[in-house]
């Protein structure tokens, strides 16, 4: 865990930091809270890109996570470099975003960097959450549910590894 914090920072991270990864975030931050692990996390999320910086999560990943009851909030923001100092673990999208964080830290973050879809009991060998953005809502809830999917083993696997309850 971090230095002096005994809480876990989680950082999810897609392109745009308005679909796939505040997705994840909400989602996330709604299994740790269910549960009773609020405490014990720090949750958030960004962009590799700076296209949509200071925007409200995308539409339609809000309406999809409402009719879940999940909540998406926040304003996209950038990844910078003292997030990969500042986060225990960043899990990203797809290998573009994967990519794109190793080549900001420019060696080994001090944080575990891993797709998000290792999670995925589903996976079968495909990796990358796919980007819902130029689709209809079809694809947001595909993302949803393989985003769902993978945020659950995660928590799994970090309460395994952390010893959490």
């Amino acid at each position: 865990m971090t230095g002096s914090s005994d809480k876990l920072r989680v950082l999810f991270v897609c392109l745009g930091n308005i679909c796939r990864s505040p997705l994840a975030e909400g989602i996330f931050r709604q299994q740790v809270r269910q549960a009773g692990l609020a405490e014990r996390f720090s949750i958030d999320s960004a962009g590799t890109g700076a296209y949509h910086v200071g925007d409200p999560p995308d539409e339609r990943a809000s309406a999809v996570a409402a009719k879940r009851g999940i909540t998406l909030s926040g304003k996209s923001r950038q990844i910078t470099v003292q997030d990969l100092e500042r986060f225990d673990y960043i899990f990203v999208m797809d290998a573009e975003n994967h990519a794109a964080v190793r080549l900001l830290a420019r060696a080994a973050p001090r944080g575990v960097v891993r797709r998000l879809r290792e999670f995925d009991p589903q996976a079968d060998g495909d990796l990358d959450v796919p980007d819902p953005y130029y689709g209809g809502r079809r694809g947001f809830e595909d993302v949803h549910d393989m985003v769902e999917r993978s945020c659950a083993a995660l928590l799994a696997h970090l309460r395994r590894e952390h010893g959490l309850p």
